[in-house]
Formats: structure tokens, C-alpha cells, sequence
């Protein structure tokens, strides 16, 4: 028995190696390098001299379970659909998903052959219209995907409730006041989307923030990391990208306009759809706030203390949309 029981673990170099050699058949041992920790667990995977994949091992959340099968499910629907995205890889048993055991518990992985392209660039108009039309790409094969088993719904429950609830339970923000702060915000952001009456619903990426992504030689955005994704706001996916684009002290809102321009070239988006994309600003960034709070005890206070910082910048977003519209 431990004396300290794990929270997150952190697994062997060699260990990914004999896990994925095992349950599949890529034609040559793999060797593996650790390129993100956090959120999940990611590896860049070598097989021979020029095969190249990503493995990913799922964080335990406490949004619930990697929900790999609705997303490899849903990348395979749209690979065939001609979406370019990054395609998983099945196992010798034919399945796109696995689950190995932590010492912390089970954990969910998936493998995915490697992208080839450069990184987009935050300011960049022509990155951002490509990534646009690829999302709005996605949207037009996703109204054939059936959805049913998703294990995520993109609605106010998950994406605005369950977080305020996770920062108020973690105790990293310690002023009252702030927090009522944030609770009031929370609350009118919530009427004002149910307001809406005619919001598209759609399978949604659910990070489109523009860097979950590669720009490949033909100028087109590859998609990858959907394991936020499931049926939701379709104005939800438009949102993450404008969010990325003014949150933290960012003002790219010509960015923004070649990212809708790249949308509206493969699909038309609603008034409504519109509207409630600058309101899901303030979803998201409850969202991301959410994610971080379950995370206080992994990473530490010191790294999750910004949120208590985050009502100016809510109230700002408020004022500058629904008194003195930018947008």
C-alpha cells in the first residue's frame, strides 16, 4: 500500500512504448516523446524512419470519462465526409479507442496519425479563414452524424452551471463579493441564451479556438483534439474562437472577421447563431475558469489563481457588447 496515493500519475516513456506496440500493428517498434502534460497526456509516436502518430492518454476529469467513442466515431465521420481532421488509428482488434490501467485508475487513450503542417499563427487573417471554413465544413457533415450515445451535451448545464459550481467548491476564489460577482454574471449570461428561441444544435468540436489545428501545404486547417466535443450550440463553436481572440488582454478582432468570412464561405450563420456567439464569449471563459478550479489540487493554488481575477474582465466583455456594441 502507498504511504501517498496518486492523484494524476505520470506514465514511463518505455510503458507507452510496450502499450502501443502491443495493441497495434504499425509494422515496426515505436519510439515515444513526451510533448504535453496537463489536460492530457500527449506522446509524438516514431514507427520505422517516417511513420509518425500521436498518442494520447486521457486525464481523469471531473467533467466525467474521456468520451473517445462518440469522438473517434465522429473524426471518422468526417474523415469520410472529406473533413480534413486527424484521423485515429484502429487497434489490432479493430477498435479506435483503449483503456490501460494508472496507478491512479483506468485511463482512456486514443492513437492518431500525426498531422502534417505548421502551427497557425494567433494574428494571422489567412490561418484564421482557414480555420473558419474547416469548422463550418465539420458543421455541414455533422448534420448526418447520428449523436445519440455522446456522453457530453454543450448546453448551459455543462458548459456555464457545473463550472460555477467547481470554482465555488474549490475555494480558490476567497472574496465573497468576487465570487457573487461571478454567480451575478453567470446568471445573466444564462437568461440571455435562453432567450433565444432558434439556436442551431449540432455535434460540436468544442475547442475551436484556432490552434487545435495544422495549416497544411494546400492552405487548409487540420482539425484535431475533439475530446471537449459533443451535440451542442453550434454558436458555442463560433464563440471559442472569438474568445481566444479578446480574452487575456487580446484584441484580434480582425482576426475574428476573416474567421466568419471562412465560415460564411461554406455555410451561412443565423442572426441568432451570430448574437449568441458573443454571448457564449462569457460561457467559455466560465467553462475554462471550471476546468481549472478541478484542477487546484493537481497543479496548485498558485497556478489556478488568476480566476479570482476574472470578473473585471467578464464585466468589461458586458459592457462593451450589450451597452457599447464592438461587434
Amino acid at each position: 500500500m502507498l504511504d501517498f496515493d496518486p492523484l494524476y500519475s505520470t506514465s514511463q516513456i518505455r510503458s507507452i512504448e510496450r502499450f502501443i506496440d502491443e495493441h497495434y500493428a504499425l509494422g515496426a517498434p515505436v519510439s515515444c516523446r513526451l510533448i504535453q502534460r496537463g489536460l492530457n497526456d500527449v506522446y509524438l509516436a516514431s514507427a520505422g524512419s517516417s511513420e509518425r502518430y500521436v498518442f494520447r492518454l486521457s486525464h481523469r476529469r471531473a467533467r466525467g470519462p474521456a468520451d473517445v467513442k462518440s469522438e473517434t466515431a465522429f473524426l471518422t465521420h468526417l474523415s469520410k465526409s472529406g473533413v480534413p481532421v486527424a484521423v485515429p488509428i484502429a487497434t489490432r482488434d479493430g477498435t479506435f479507442f483503449l483503456q490501460g490501467q494508472a496507478s491512479e485508475g483506468a485511463r482512456d487513450s486514443v492513437l492518431f496519425r500525426a498531422i502534417d503542417g505548421r502551427e497557425p499563427q494567433a494574428s494571422d487573417v489567412g490561418d484564421a479563414w482557414a480555420n473558419g471554413k474547416t469548422l463550418a465544413l465539420l458543421h455541414n457533415a455533422a448534420e448526418t452524424f447520428p449523436s445519440d450515445g455522446a456522453m457530453y451535451r454543450l448546453d448551459l448545464e455543462h458548459l456555464l452551471h457545473r463550472p460555477i459550481a467547481r470554482i465555488r467548491d474549490s475555494g480558490i476564489v476567497d472574496e465573497a463579493q468576487v465570487f457573487s460577482d461571478l454567480e451575478d454574471i453567470a446568471e445573466r449570461t444564462g437568461r440571455a441564451i435562453q432567450a433565444f428561441s432558434n439556436l442551431t444544435w449540432i455535434y460540436c468540436h468544442g475547442d475551436c479556438h484556432g490552434f487545435n489545428s495544422r495549416i497544411n501545404e494546400a492552405g487548409e486547417a487540420v482539425f484535431f483534439d475533439f475530446d471537449d466535443g459533443g451535440p451542442g450550440y453550434l454558436a458555442y463553436d463560433l464563440a471559442v474562437f472569438l474568445w481566444a481572440k479578446i480574452s487575456f488582454g487580446r484584441s484580434l478582432t480582425a482576426v475574428w472577421h476573416a474567421f466568419l468570412d471562412g465560415y460564411r464561405a461554406i455555410r451561412p450563420i443565423t442572426p441568432d447563431d451570430f448574437e449568441a456567439a458573443v454571448r457564449l464569449v462569457t460561457v467559455r471563459h466560465f467553462w475554462l475558469m471550471g476546468e481549472y478550479a478541478t484542477r487546484a489540487q493537481e497543479w496548485g493554488s498558485n497556478s489556478v489563481g488568476w480566476i479570482e481575477r476574472e470578473a473585471g474582465f467578464l464585466r468589461a466583455w458586458e459592457t462593451e457588447q450589450f451597452n457599447d456594441r464592438l461587434f
